[in-house]
């Protein structure tokens, strides 16, 4: 089967680029294209026509990648044509007119890289990043893993273990030959320091699938202190209802931003109070429930009436930012003694004062998390789940590992090595396929 599909964006552009891959590639090239013998990757200026009728097209070039050298291992080429939606149809409908000829599916193209062994799992799981990559930390953790370290680190922590493994089904296949002494000790050892590298990968702090999915920062407080205001001004837009109705907010409005180049999820919350309303309890609870699972809390108090003992000291901890808004009510000096707040941002969002200290603490905030260093290799629940159950089988291994039980002990490290192997592609199960590749745009 041969695949096609448009690989730019499908508005009005200057230019636009079909893809098409499979055995009848070259043959199509020919048809449309009246190129027989292509020369590999080399751009050629050609008219493109229907064979139907002859008539042209558009005029456009033609690029030529002959398999197994070329993205997807089999024959491919690109058209690149004008982009209008009339030019881009018209080739499009050409092409589905040809046998054993369709449109691709989402991530089709990548998909069959990945089959053919030009590409492995996590640098599919890295296209789709780069691809997706709305702020530059994103771009910059994507092209990390993309450039093979992740895959390598992992390939040679897998490596160990089939040597240790080896050893094992040795004794196994030979039972009646003695191992080597200092074989058996450092087995243990081995395992023990494979675990090791292992869980310094796990305790990386989550920071790849933050970078990834976002920064989660949770607005707090009161009824009327001015959280609704806030996420709009951050987010520079009206996403949420500003009234001086207590309670309006009672459920959780999520804004995506860049924020300064750093991806950030901020949640505005129900108005933190004691109520008998049924719905506005459910607000609170969702509204603590945020701020718990947030990595950043804005705890945001109204300057003239900042008394908020009952919720205050459950929410505020290292992982807080607390504002005191409404600074433009107050006359004087404000005496805030009786709080014993050791450090607080004062600001008013009516009047637009000071909010430039609060978004500077909350990029520095974001600027300690998102520290990037060569021991992120995790950017997906995927890789921590499996990395996890891989020490789990190791764990037994030890535990149970008298040398004499080989059997038990060589399945508990057959079952480590697939985990670990699933990582970077070792994949058995159709459903984390089609959920990688579900998320890739049609024509990649």
């Amino acid at each position: 089967m041969t695949i096609y599909a448009l690989s730019t964006g499908a508005n009005k552009s200057g230019i636009a680029i079909i893809r098409i891959s499979g055995h009848n590639t070259k043959n199509v090239v020919a048809k449309i294209a009246s190129v027989k013998n292509p020369k590999p990757r080399i751009s050629t200026l050609c008219e493109l026509r229907d064979p139907d009728d002859n008539k042209i097209i558009d005029k456009g070039l033609m690029i030529w990648f002959p398999g197994p050298n070329s993205f997807t291992g089999e024959d491919l080429a690109e058209f690149h044509v004008h982009g209008s939606k009339a030019v881009v149809n018209a080739l499009l409908f050409t092409l589905s007119k040809f046998e054993n000829c369709r449109l691709a599916e989402p991530g089709e193209f990548t998909k069959l890289a990945y089959e053919n062994d030009k590409i492995n799992l996590l640098d599919v799981e890295a296209l789709s990043d780069l691809i997706s990559a709305e702020t530059e930390i994103q771009r910059q953790q994507a092209l990390k893993i993309l450039n093979g370290d992740a895959a390598t680190k992992y390939t040679n922590i897998r490596n160990k273990l089939l040597k240790i493994l080896s050893n094992i089904e040795a004794k196994i296949d030979f039972p009646d030959e003695d191992l080597p002494e200092d074989i058996l000790k450092n087995i243990k050892l081995e395992t023990q320091e494979i675990i090791k590298l292992i869980q310094d990968i796990l305790n990386d702090g989550r920071i790849g699938e933050k970078i990834r999915d976002g920064f989660k920062i949770s607005i707090l407080g009161p009824t009327n202190a001015g959280k609704s205001s806030l996420i709009n001004y951050l987010s520079k837009r009206e996403v949420a209802i500003v009234s001086d109705v207590e309670g309006t907010t009672r459920d959780l409005i999520e804004v995506n931003l860049n924020l300064d180049g750093y991806p950030v999820i901020i949640t505005d919350t129900a108005g933190l109070r004691n109520t008998s309303d049924e719905i506005e309890s459910k607000g609170v609870e969702l509204a603590l429930q945020s701020g718990k699972n947030a990595d950043l809390k804005i705890i945001l108090l109204d300057v003239k009436n900042p008394y908020f003992s009952t919720f205050l000291d459950d929410i505020n901890d290292e992982n807080s930012i607390l504002v005191l808004n409404k600074s433009d009510l107050i006359d004087g000096v404000i005496n805030l003694e009786n709080l014993k707040l050791k450090k607080y941002i004062l600001v008013s969002l009516k009047e637009k004062l000071n909010l430039d200290n609060l978004i500077n603490e909350i990029k520095k905030r974001l600027k300690d998390k998102f520290l990037i260093n060569d021991n992120v290799l995790i950017s997906r629940e995927r890789h921590r789940l499996n990395l996890e159950k891989c020490i789990y089988h190791l764990n037994v291994f030890l535990e149970n590992n008298s040398i004499s039980e080989f059997d038990k002990a060589a399945e508990d490290l057959r079952i480590a090595t697939r985990y670990l192997g699933k990582v970077v592609g070792d994949v058995d199960v159709e459903e984390v396929l089609g959920k990688i590749f579900s998320d890739f745009c049609i024509g990649k």
